[in-house]
């Protein structure tokens, strides 16, 4: 699986690199701008558009390996002789989940363009939500849903609770796209996490599917590491929030050898961009204010409140994204692993370790600043 892991990545990575730098050029023709003003943290005209190369980076990467396969299969009659003996195990295997595949990924098209449209032209957030919401409906009626012990598992309680969680995420990766590099980061280190955890417990479809969602956003990252030259939009931030809620509805956190606790793991992976919407929303409630109007009261902004800078801001978020997501990894009986064997468990607090202190150096350095006179430009939000 090794060398299919690496050239998904690496042609995801190469699409989506490619795809940026267009559409860094095309955007402005196409009206694509995000226009500075009093909420936004950027001062000068910058183009959007980075979610579609996000978003061509994971199809067509999916498309070429079932052009490939089909080519294969139908040449070789099936046999896959020349191939490597760990592509030819899979290629069953791949054309057994094509229907679902091409299922998700064309409701992930429409998020997507419809995120286009609300960057160019401005849509309301109710029409947005319903469609949203249609979308994973229609995921639901084709068997698309979490899967819970007794007796939660009754579709009349799973259903709804399906939705909640991806329409959830997709606007959580939304209102996290308000500084440069965040939503895109914590989105990759939580694809990261969500892989290993995949490969533990021998889910490597979706691992692999995972891989091409971060090669993706690596590639657009590359463009939109502060100062960014290109954002991704709505399109880029409801596209990825969308398909790693899906992402995680299709996978499997726990099986008969691991403990039940696995099925928290999400939980811990996604913590972050979970407690930024939430706690912002009820910010705004608490205020009268609409839960999906823009303003200042984002995870990040009030980071930036406490004297950090932007970059600052985003660094802190990453780490706190990693500590949180690797209390998922702990879940889960590391030690029984022969390629990592009992140092995995204590890997993984150490690494939690350096995260916190890291949160510390950062509060640290933030408040010598402010001590110094030099507190940190507000950073309005975005979104």
């Amino acid at each position: 699986m090794g060398q299919i892991s690496l050239a998904t990545f690496l042609t995801a990575f190469a699409l989506s690199f490619f795809g940026t730098w267009l559409m860094r050029r095309l955007a402005p023709r196409f009206g694509l701008i995000d226009q500075p003003a009093a909420r936004k943290v950027h001062v000068t005209p910058k183009p959007l558009g980075g979610g579609v190369a996000i978003w061509a980076g994971v199809v067509l990467t999916v498309l070429l390996a079932y052009v490939g396969a089909a080519a294969v299969r139908g040449r070789w009659g099936g046999s896959y002789a020349w191939f490597p003996e760990a592509v030819r195990r899979h290629i069953d295997g791949l054309f057994s989940v094509a229907e679902m595949v091409a299922l998700v990924l064309g409701m992930g098209t429409i998020v997507m363009a419809m995120g286009l449209v609300d960057d160019r032209r401005g849509l309301s957030y109710l029409l947005r939500l319903c469609v949203q919401m249609l979308l994973v409906l229609v995921l639901v009626w084709n068997g698309v849903r979490l899967t819970m012990f007794p007796p939660l598992s009754s579709v009349w309680f799973s259903a709804p609770l399906t939705v909640l969680w991806v329409v959830g995420l997709t606007n959580a990766f939304n209102f996290l796209d308000n500084m440069d590099g965040l939503s895109g980061g914590v989105a990759w280190i939580s694809a990261g996490l969500f892989c290993v955890l995949m490969w533990l417990t021998g889910d490597y479809f979706v691992a692999v599917f995972l891989l091409a969602l971060m090669g993706a956003l690596t590639g657009f990252l590359s463009f939109n590491w502060p100062p960014a030259s290109i954002f991704m939009g709505d399109a880029g931030s409801n596209f990825v929030g969308f398909m790693i809620g899906v992402i995680t509805v299709l996978s499997t956190f726990t099986t008969p050898k691991l403990p039940a606790i696995t099925i928290a793991a999400p939980l811990c992976v996604l913590a972050v961009p979970l407690y930024d919407s939430i706690s912002v929303i009820l910010i705004r409630l608490h205020h009268g204010r609409s839960p999906f109007l823009p303003d200042k009261n984002h995870f990040s902004h009030r980071l930036v409140a406490l004297g950090m800078n932007s970059k600052q801001a985003v660094l802190t978020i990453y780490l706190v994204t990693l500590a949180t997501g690797l209390s998922a990894l702990s879940l889960y009986p590391l030690s029984e692993l022969a390629m990592f064997g009992e140092l995995a468990e204590a890997g993984v607090v150490l690494l939690q370790v350096v995260c916190l202190l890291g949160v510390v150096a950062i509060l640290e350095a933030a408040a010598r600043k402010g001590s110094n006179g030099n507190s940190p430009p507000d950073a309005p939000a975005q979104s």
